[in-house]
């Protein structure tokens, strides 16, 4: 008798299980597709959930996993390292760890944070920070000298660590998810044979876009024809003229000025009515009859909402948002960010020509 009660749970539990499944999703206005049950699962790239017309795939969740699982790697990773070379360091003076950082990083800082340097930068600073005209040095300056410590000790142990990952030769072998991303026939800055490609998802209302575009200027300068600039149409439907002026951009490509375009739309994100794309065409020497035509009839309207549909199923859920050779990087973030990824992905490339030249000789 026991055993006949225990099969017929076993069989019932996963039946039951998948049923409150199914009825918890409907009653929360999601609908999970039948084919995101392990068992029932037969299409590569199933839709897992459904929100009203919005479809969110199985590869959509993954992508996110995978570069939010290599950045908690790469996390983990650079402490393990630290802590290692840290403490191969501090073995070899005979001393802890802690005795160490404080030979190497505190004492050394102690000696250049005084009460000199403090009222130095307090004198230079306080005609560009607001609170500090009106507070006298003797009243902050214990805070001050704290502050300014911290910043000096941050500095140093890094400076530190650099040194003992040069001189220790650490090779970081940690593989970064990559994304395939469509770029083909999309406006380009840089040759198509360039060691990196540079694919940006924008909207030309988004305040974010528009203050990236001083680091993307930047980086261009840095790396010239090292790297490609591709610009992908992703406008937001709360923007309200964000799918005019991307209409119009493509309009100005036709005529071969896309980049003339793009970037007096930045320049003035005020200016993105109809009228003023419309007078922006005329400012550049555009074919004002091709172009008010072009831009009326919604030429590109396909093109756009191709470039939308790929973001989605990249799992692009705002602007700016950036993929770096399909390494995604996302939101307005200054340039070291991007020269992280850029110079790791030039080395890659070096590394990769040369065992070419190894094997090919």
């Amino acid at each position: 008798m026991r055993k006949r009660i225990k099969a017929t749970r076993t069989t019932t539990a996963p039946r039951l299980g998948g049923r409150l499944l199914i009825a918890t999703a409907i009653a929360a206005g999601y609908t999970i597709a039948q084919a995101a049950l392990p068992a029932l699962a037969a299409d590569a790239n199933p839709v897992v959930a459904e929100i009203g017309s919005h479809k969110i795939t199985q590869q959509q969740v993954d992508n996110r996993i995978k570069v939010q699982l290599y950045d908690a790697r790469k996390s983990a990773l650079g402490q393990l390292v630290d802590q290692y070379l840290l403490e191969h360091a501090a073995k070899k003076e005979n001393l802890s760890v802690a005795d160490y950082l404080k030979r190497e990083v505190d004492d050394k800082v102690s000696a250049s944070v005084t009460d000199a340097s403090a009222r130095q930068f307090y004198d230079q600073h306080k005609s560009r920070i607001a609170v500090l005209p009106t507070v006298p040095y003797a009243k902050i300056r214990d805070r001050l000298l704290a502050a300014l410590h911290y910043r000096a000790a941050e500095s140093e142990r890094e400076e530190l660590l650099a040194r003992l990952r040069k001189q220790a030769g650490v090779k970081i072998l940690l593989q970064a998810p990559r994304i395939e991303v469509a770029t083909t026939g999309r406006p380009a800055l840089g040759p198509k044979d360039t060691p990196v490609t540079v694919a940006e998802f924008e909207d030309f209302q988004c305040p974010f876009c528009k203050r990236v575009e001083g680091t993307l200027m930047a980086m261009r300068e840095k790396y010239g024809d090292k790297v490609r600039l591709v610009f992908m149409d992703f406008p937001l439907s709360f923007h309200d003229h964000a799918m005019q002026a991307a209409d119009a951009a493509r309009c100005a490509q036709a005529q071969g000025k896309f980049w003339q375009y793009h970037d007096a739309l930045f320049a003035d994100q005020s200016k993105l009515a109809p009228a003023d794309l419309k007078a922006t065409a005329k400012k550049l020497g555009l074919n004002a009859k091709e172009f008010d035509s072009c831009f009326d009839k919604n030429e590109f309207n396909a093109a756009i909402q191709n470039d939308i549909a790929q973001g989605r199923k990249l799992s692009v859920n705002g602007t700016p948002t950036f993929f770096i050779d399909g390494r995604q990087l996302v939101g307005a973030q200054p340039l070291p960010k991007f020269e992280e990824i850029i110079d790791e992905e030039l080395a890659q490339a070096r590394s990769n020509r040369a065992k070419r030249t190894a094997a090919a000789n």
